[in-house]
């Protein structure tokens, strides 16, 4: 079936997002030494898209993900999923934060070792009751309203405009215009788009700069001892801690709860019921922390 007109200038405008703040991320990755991967042929991947599995076997297509060691050969350490997203009608708003919430959280709990920032770049109209639903789950936003949008195709001088009832020939000379359109022009305006919404563009980064720089401030490991006791009525419960001998004999150990502490407010909890597997998750943290950071190669 042939595209509609007005679903392929959508599209346009989603992928003028990505062409946005693709660079943005390209050289934050650069800087602080993380692994970019984007939609385009990966050797430690198949296939074009970033797909990740969530620990129940689900597959998740992401438009951005950074990883801590990774490179174009070797899948890293997840720490931040990014997805970007248009929609031009408020009614498809909070359908669309649904979709993004339910790729993204299920990745969130299985690398919950590496508490990923959480990240979503919008553009065109979202209701305000969508964008809430996404902070009020720790997503950072950078949101590029319908009105900036417009105005940025207009300064190389496209009509980005259109409702559901505009006609299908006058959203073909809409792409015709964009397809045409140099790649010079195409970099004015989205550095038009990002200058529109510098303060929110950099308020995003910093964010993202913040997870990804933070450093442990502490370190809680609280070894358990004793055997769990079941009971089914409360009034047992109560029975047995008012009874319990807090005093008593060395008991065989339980498990490890540890807590990491990091310097941005973010921390992470985890159990393990032996040595081994405890300092397993402990050594992961070895190496980003205490090692100086490594000369990395520029992606091509």
């Amino acid at each position: 079936m042939a595209q509609s007109p007005a679903h392929k200038f959508g599209q346009i405008i989603g992928d003028v997002l990505e062409e946005t703040v693709e660079p943005l991320l390209r050289e934050f990755a650069l800087q602080h030494g993380v692994y970019l991967d984007r939609k385009g042929p990966r050797p430690a991947r198949t296939g074009r898209k970033v797909s990740w599995k969530d620990e129940f076997g689900n597959t998740h297509d992401l438009d951005y993900v950074l990883e801590r060691g990774g490179t174009a050969e070797k899948i890293g350490t997840p720490i931040a999923f990014i997805e970007t997203a248009w929609r031009r009608y408020t009614k498809h708003s909070r359908n669309k934060a649904q979709e993004i919430q339910g790729a993204i959280l299920p990745l969130v709990a299985t690398h919950r070792n590496s508490a990923p920032f959480i990240g979503v770049i919008l553009g065109g109209v979202f209701a305000e009751g969508a964008l809430e639903q996404l902070r009020s789950i720790g997503f950072s936003i950078l949101y590029f309203p319908h009105d900036h949008v417009v105005k940025a195709f207009q300064s190389v001088g496209i009509d980005a405009t259109f409702a559901e009832d505009t006609p299908d020939i006058e959203l073909e000379r809409k792409v015709h215009a964009w397809e045409s359109l140099p790649d010079s022009q195409r970099r004015l305006m989205a550095h038009c788009l990002i200058e529109n919404d510098r303060d929110e563009v950099q308020r995003f980064m910093l964010a993202l700069e913040r997870a990804v720089t933070r450093q442990i401030e502490s370190v809680r490991i609280l070894p358990l001892h004793g055997a769990p006791i079941e009971m089914f009525l409360i009034e047992e419960a109560v029975e047995f801690v008012r009874n319990y001998d807090e005093s008593s004999a060395y008991r065989p150990l339980a498990r490890y709860d540890i807590e990491v502490h990091y310097t941005n407010g973010d921390s992470i909890k985890a159990s393990f019921d032996g040595k081994e597997s405890a300092l397993e998750f402990l050594r992961g943290y070895v190496s980003p922390t205490f090692q100086p950071t490594q000369k990395v190669r520029r992606q091509r």
